[in-house]
């Protein structure tokens, strides 16, 4: 059975800004660009760590990239691709989500 899980309001994901979340076992981030939303699994595809050093921090300085904090790798915000760092050419697994009444969701 499907069922559907709110991660957040669109409100309370920054623009230019990202929101990582926990599902179980499963964690998952957001990045907010130019009023589109973006979704990934938070696993960088070089070993297989979570991206962020501190909580809700997947973004370069200048928010410009996706990065992962213990390789330095950046990625592409709209399409998670690696464009530097040990892992170029290797993509961040999008999540399909949709937008209910305001809010992101997934279904699982």
């Amino acid at each position: 059975m499907t069922t559907t899980t709110l991660l957040c309001q669109l409100s309370e994901l920054p623009e230019h800004g990202a929101k990582g979340f926990d599902l179980d076992a499963r964690k998952l981030f957001a990045v907010k660009r130019q009023k589109e939303v973006f979704l990934y699994e938070n696993r960088c595809p070089h070993k297989g760590i979570p991206l962020e050093w501190m909580p809700d921090i997947f973004l370069d300085a200048e928010k410009q990239f996706i990065q992962c904090s213990t390789h330095g790798a950046l990625f592409t915000i709209d399409q998670g691709q690696c464009i530097a760092g040990p892992c170029v050419g290797a993509r961040l697994q999008q999540v399909d989500f949709t937008i209910i009444d305001g809010a992101i969701c997934i279904q699982n």
